[in-house]
């Protein structure tokens, strides 16, 4: 019997890798690590930024996936590099081919999510040009992610996806379940908090940063209360992935942060 209340909006919380970058470059920490650091933080889920792997062998994922298992931590998601703005068919197959292959990684670790970049207009192209191309890779894209259950949830990272406006505008040409919007909150440079509410009510996944750029580009604190609300008025169901990228050493500064997280989430 189908339950008669209906979920407006559901918080989770998780730690984006990307905030770790230099420790896991150098091999300082792993992503091993990361797991026993979110069970130590308290955290539900992992955002895995992909650049530092070792390698896409199984011995390394399902191990993985099997620490994150025993830790009742939830791997939802890895955020890889794309560039969807290729104008040739070789190039379009090149681009689909390396999407293919992290939709693979991403079924293997269990994850149902990949942050994925819209890329910048190359020189001589107009920006139109540029957004046609990106909704054809994309549309395949989803096809290709869509085989295997797993979403595709497209940043706001400058280029094509600079503004929101033009994020909600791929998405709706591409028109498919299996593409969102991944959610950056510091990405935005104009009015942030406006462009936060205006795609909150499309996003698939959140990366919550501590600063976000004014309308003069200088970066200020974030108001986490004001964009958390945003996101459960839009009825958000997801994770809010803390992404760090302050001065501070990530190993302290992380932890009080997601504490801070936790408590916002839970209101």
């Amino acid at each position: 019997m189908a339950s008669k209340h209906r979920i407006e909006s559901r918080l989770r919380t998780a730690i984006c890798a990307y905030s770790f970058r230099t420790k896991l470059q150098s091999k300082v920490l792993t992503y091993s690590d990361l797991i026993r650091m979110a069970v130590e933080q308290e955290i539900d889920g992992l955002d895995l930024t992909v650049y530092w792997f070792p390698d896409t062998g199984s011995k390394f994922l399902l191990s993985l996936k099997r620490l994150a298992y025993q830790m009742a931590v939830e791997i939802y998601s890895i955020s890889i590099r794309t560039n969807l703005c290729k104008s040739t068919p070789d190039s379009q197959a090149r681009e689909l081919s390396e999407i293919r292959k992290w939709v693979d990684v991403a079924q293997k670790l269990g994850a149902g999510h990949i942050r994925i970049f819209g890329g910048e207009v190359p020189e001589g192209t107009s920006e139109d040009q540029a957004v046609a191309w990106a909704v054809e890779v994309l549309g395949r894209a989803a096809d290709i992610a869509g085989e295997k259950g797993v979403v595709l949830g497209l940043e706001n990272h400058g280029g094509i996806t600079t503004k929101g406006e033009r994020v909600i505008q791929i998405l709706k040409q591409v028109d498919s379940p299996w593409v969102g919007i991944s959610l950056d909150t510091g990405n935005f440079s104009q009015d942030p908090y406006a462009e936060i509410e205006a795609c909150a009510p499309y996003a698939v996944n959140v990366q919550v940063k501590t600063r976000v750029l004014d309308n003069q580009g200088n970066l200020v604190p974030a108001d986490w209360g004001r964009i958390l609300r945003a996101l459960s008025k839009a009825g958000y169901k997801g994770y809010l992935a803390l992404e760090y990228e302050g001065e501070e050493d990530p190993e302290t500064a992380v932890p009080p942060l997601t504490k801070r997280l936790r408590v916002l989430a839970k209101k």
